[in-house]
Order: structure tokens, then sequence, then C-alpha cells
């Protein structure tokens, strides 16, 4: 297997790189003469990039401004604000955390890292615990099904992270140390630089967190490490084909607590203080090429990308399982653009491209390990008409080695009145979720059995919605409706077996419903006075077997929301924010009764407020404080959650 991988590598390495996301997205850094080129570009919003008015899909884009003036550690905490998407994280910072949108799995949700699939083979999903937010330039959300841009996995959406570039003909070096509660530590370094014909940007950043006991037992205290090391480069090859590289390390260890299932214990189903934790390393990386042509009307994209992931699971220092997966990437893609000025004075392109996919894990309880092989076909058409009609629509075909073919699609369009300022966007598609190497395979035989007859998920999903600006854009709201069915569902059922719980996946008959509303708002109210707020209503249900009455999906809210206050002053030198973050009454699984059964998790509020004051253009010095009122609340059943912290730091740029 090793030497199958190789010489693809080295054969893909010969001919080079680059799809739409990562070569947009350093593009979407910095222009060559170092300027930033215009936020309203969205690279998820198909295979070539488009401006976000002009997207019929549902999208929120967070920018490095926005996450630095929010002081924000952690992307899974940036996401919370984000409308139907809702966070489980399993105790500390660091901890195992999933996110789901509208009421969708944790795998069904595409994350890329600058283009790359960042997600876990084995389980299809992406732990947000390891994810900092340093050096991130902006994080675009796609929201509904993607699958017929990015095939399996964007199922509900798509998370894309695009970090910083490197800067033409200039230098700028950063730096940030924080310290505060939990004996956090923070610090990181960024140098951006680069030529007439080339940048670089390289990123060093280190997390330590003491953490706290997620148990209700002992006083052990649960924290985190994590060291993550960044680096991209483009070079100008010729004046019409460019060259892009990003290379992305994450060394990170975090301390968790166990469940105990032994059989007549009178805390089985609870989390006690054990000495567990989870080590991790992970690499991704990805070369390309990108060439234009006919007066820029063709453009060319070839890229190879790779990851490899491993995770240990230790008990006392003891590695008990561990999971190796890689994923390998090639593809290539064409796409023509021009101009019909005497049909509705449109603007066209087509779009086709080729992927190559290879799939691989290994868990430590086998002698052997799985491999998986696709082929996928994709073409995209994009037009604009008289300068407020907006149309995307996509089909791919699917060759699998292990599932049956299959074909998605995806249709999208928005309708722009420039004189009310309003936009009407509406989009349709389908999505397929593959069985991931978990569910076939399983991964703790005593406990937890593989399943390899299961077939990959299917949705259909569809959104409309109206945005309405107001006050000549100092006001501005969206409200998108969206229905999602999804079927074949993959679900775990459990057995106790001499008081051992042995769990297996199946596919559930009939329909599993999605559906829900979302709302986002923006306002400036006053000169440096600003607000922007999201409420979600999600109902998330799930097949049962038999006919039997529907049962509300796990650690999915009905209601949901979030709102932030700012204010700029002293010439835009000091800044103040609080924000609120809110989470209602949700279920989750509990085995405290020796029986799988639901229990409910109370609703929550966080507060959480903070400050900025630069000094000069160089010396800037902030403060947070995280969950105010020292509110006691659960994510996911037994784990606690932390407190009331506070945290200060000072950044420096030269």
């Amino acid at each position: 297997m090793q030497k199958i991988i190789g010489t693809s590598l080295l054969a893909a390495g010969a001919v080079t790189l680059a799809l739409t996301g990562t070569a947009r997205a350093q593009v979407a850094n910095t222009e060559k003469d170092g300027s930033v080129l215009l936020d309203s570009i969205l690279v998820t919003a198909g295979r070539t990039p488009v401006e976000k008015e002009k997207s019929g899909r549902a999208f929120t884009v967070i920018t490095g401004e926005d996450l630095a003036e929010r002081n924000v550690r952690q992307v899974s905490d940036a996401l919370r604000a984000v409308p139907g998407f809702s966070v489980s994280q399993l105790g500390a910072t660091g901890g195992q955390t999933q996110i789901r949108v509208r009421g969708a799995e944790a795998n069904h949700l595409l994350v890329m890292i600058d283009g790359i699939e960042v997600s876990e083979t084995s389980t299809g999903e992406y732990d947000f615990g390891g994810l900092i937010v340093d050096n991130i330039d902006r994080i675009e959300v796609l929201r509904g099904p993607q699958s017929a841009f990015w095939g399996s996995n964007a199922t509900a959406g798509v998370v894309n992270i695009i970090t910083k570039g490197g800067i033409r003909n200039g230098f700028e070096a950063t730096g940030t140390v924080e310290a505060g509660s939990d004996k956090s530590v923070f610090t990181s370094l960024g140098l951006r630089g680069g030529g007439e014909k080339y940048d670089i940007s390289l990123a060093a950043a280190l997390d330590n967190v003491g953490g706290f006991n997620v148990s209700d037992f002992g006083t052990q205290e649960d924290g985190a490490r994590n060291g993550t090391l960044n680096a991209k480069v483009r070079v100008d090859l010729t004046d019409w084909m460019e060259f892009a590289s990003t290379l992305r390390y994450v060394k990170r260890q975090a301390d968790t607590d166990a469940q105990d299932f032994t059989f007549g214990s009178p805390t089985y189903g609870r989390v006690l203080d054990t000495d567990d934790e989870t080590k991790m390393e992970e690499l991704f990386g990805s070369v390309g090429l990108t060439a234009t042509g006919l007066d820029g009307a063709l453009t060319q994209k070839l890229r190879f990308s790779g990851s490899d992931t491993r995770r240990d699971n230790l008990e006392s220092g003891a590695v008990t399982s561990a999971t190796k997966g890689a994923r390998l990437n090639g593809s290539y893609q064409a796409t023509y653009a021009f101009d019909t000025p005497d049909f509705a004075a449109a603007r066209h392109s087509f779009t086709g491209g080729y992927e190559w996919q290879r799939e691989t894990f290994r868990p430590s309880h086998l002698q052997h390990g799985f491999s998986r092989d696709a082929h996928s076909f994709v073409a995209e058409y994009r037009g604009e008409f008289l300068d407020q009609f907006y149309l995307n629509g996509a089909v791919r075909h699917d060759l699998n080695d292990r599932f049956d073919d299959a074909t998605t699609y995806s249709i999208a369009g928005a309708w722009q009145l420039h004189e009310t300022g309003t936009r009407f966007h509406t989009s349709v598609g389908t999505g397929v979720t593959n069985p991931t190497f978990y569910e076939l395979y399983g991964y703790t035989p005593s406990t937890f059995v593989g399943n390899p007859s299961l077939t990959p998920e299917k949705s259909l999903g569809w959104d409309v919605g109206v945005e309405q600006s107001f006050f000549d854009k100092r006001f501005v709201v969206d409200v998108t409706y969206f229905h999602q069915d999804l079927t074949d569902e993959i679900a775990t059922v459990y057995q106790n077996i001499g008081g051992t719980f042995v769990s297996t996946p199946i596919n559930r008959e009939g329909k599993s419903l999605r559906q829900g509303v979302e709302v986002s708002a923006t306002a400036e109210i006053l000169d440096g006075l600003t607000a922007n707020g999201s409420y979600t209503y999600t109902d998330a249900t799930e097949q049962t077997v038999a006919g039997g009455a529907r049962m509300v999906e796990v650690r999915r809210p009905r209601h949901s929301g979030a709102l932030n206050l700012a204010y700029s002053f002293l010439d835009d030198k000091a800044r103040v924010f609080g924000e609120a973050i809110f989470n209602g009454k949700m279920f989750d699984n509990s085995f405290v009764t020796g029986t799988s059964t639901r229990v409910s998790l109370d609703s929550y509020a966080l507060f959480n407020v903070g400050a900025n004051y630069k000094f000069n253009e160089n010396y800037e010095v902030y403060g947070r404080v995280d969950n105010l009122f020292d509110t006691d609340y659960e994510e996911v059943f037994g784990y606690n959650t932390k407190g009331l912290t506070a945290y200060v730091g000072v950044k420096g740029r030269f």
C-alpha cells in the first residue's frame, strides 16, 4: 500500500496543482502588490469564485479582522454564532469537538483548510478541538447540500478556512503572547514577505491550557497542548502560470475522562476522573499550478493534495487504541468565461473537472488496513444576467470502487433588486455521505462491531430566503427557510451483553427530517457602534424502527442564537465588545440506567466581554472574559464545561 501511494504521489507531483479553493483563496489573501482582494469573494460557493451578493446559497463569512476584534482563540467558539450551527465540546479546551449544521451529523459537514479536506478518514468528521484561530485570514461557511461540488461529506454544508498568505514586495512580522485562567498560555509568531514574483507565509503557534476537571468525581485537571505550523508559497513562473504550495502540521494532546462501563458498578455510565488522554498528529499539504490563456478567458488548474492523521488513545500512559488514516487527491479543472452583451447583457462561465481520491485507514486492533478509491467528473455553469439575475448549477458523477456510483446536482439562483436593497436567494441540491471506515470495520471489537453491508446516506435539501437592507445598508437582515431529507441514515444500535454495551451501525429505513429557519442581522447603530445577531430554529428528527414515533436528534437544540455589540472610540484605537450565546434545550444519550436512554440538557446563555487598545501601529493590548456569570451548563451529558475565565494578551506587528 505504501509503495502504491508513493508512486501515485510522484506521478501526480510531476504535473501538479491548483483547485479553485486553494488557488483562489491565496489570491483572496493578497494581490501581487500586497493589497487585499475584495472581501466579496466567496470561494466555496462553487468550483469558481463568486461575489457573495451573487450567490444563491446561504452563507456566512468571518474575516480575520472579525476574529481579532473578538479576541476569540478557538475556531469552534467563532462558529457558535453562525446560523444553523451547533457545537458539542467534550469538556475542556482541546477536547473532541463536533459541529453540526442544520440538524445534520458532524460527518455531513465538509471542512477544508486552504482547500484541503481535513476530516479524519476513520470517522469522516473533523475534530475542531485542535483548530486555533491564529493565522486565519477568513472562514467561509456554506449551508445546504454541496456534494455536487465537493463530493461525499458535503451533505449539509462546507466550512472553508483560508490561512494568511504572503506579501509581495514587502515583509511583516507578527507576534502574540497571552495568559489567563486555567493556567492558559498562548504564543504565536508569523512571518510574511516576498518579492515581485513570489510571496511566502510562515506561522507557528503554541497553546497550553492547564484545564479543569471535566468529571464530577475527583480533582484531576484536564488540560490540552497544541503546536501548529503553517506555510504557504506562491510563485509566478511566467506571466500566465502560477505555482502554489501549502503545508500544515499540527501536534496536540488533550486530557479527558472516560465513562464507566464496568458491569455492576454504582457509577455505571458516569464520567469518572480517569487518567485518559488523546494524542494526535495531522499533516496536510498541497502543490499546484494555475494557468490562464485566451486573454484571461480560459483558466486551468491542476492540483495534488494529501493528508495524514494519527490518533492515539491512552490510559495511564499506555496506548489502548490507535488509528492512522491518509487521503490523497489529484484534480484538474478548466473554466472558460465569456460575455454575450447583445443577449441579456450576460456573462457566462463553464467549468469541467476531474478528481481522483484515495482514502486509507489502519486501526490498531487489526493487522491490516483498508483503502478505497473514487474517480469523479464535475461540470458547472455560472451565469449573470442584466446585472441582477444570477444562476449557478452543477452536476457530479462519482465512480466508487467500494459503493454504487452516485450522481449529485446543485442549482442556486439570486435576484438582486438594487433600487430597494432586496435580494432573493434560493438553492436546491442532493448530497451523499459514504459510510466511514469506523462504521464499516469497527474500532473497538469488544464494544463496537462494524457493518460492511452499509450503503451511503443520501440527501435532498433546499432553502429559500430574502435579504433586505435599510438605511443605505446600515441595517441588513436575512431570513432563510431550509428543508432537508436524509434517507438510508446510518445510526448506531446498542445491545447490553453481560453488562457491556456492544453496538453496531445500521441503515435506517424511511426519511430523517431536518427543517427550520435561520435569521441573521447586522446593524451600524451609530458611528463606531455596531451590532450583529443570529437566531436559528431547527426541527431535526430521525427515523425509527417499525414505524414508531420519531425521536429528536441528540445534541441539536431547537432554538439557538447569538448577539454581539461592539463600540470603537478614540479614533478606533480602543474597542469594547460584549456577546451573548444562547443554546436551547436539547437531548443527549445516557447509559446510567444500564440501557441507552435520552436525557434532557438544560438551555443556557453565555456572556462574554472584552476590550482592545492600540498604543500605536505596532503594539496592541487586549483582554476578554468568557462565561461572565459563571454559568453551569452541559454540551455533552456528564462532562463539565469551563466556568468564568479571563485572559490578557499583547500583539505586536513590525
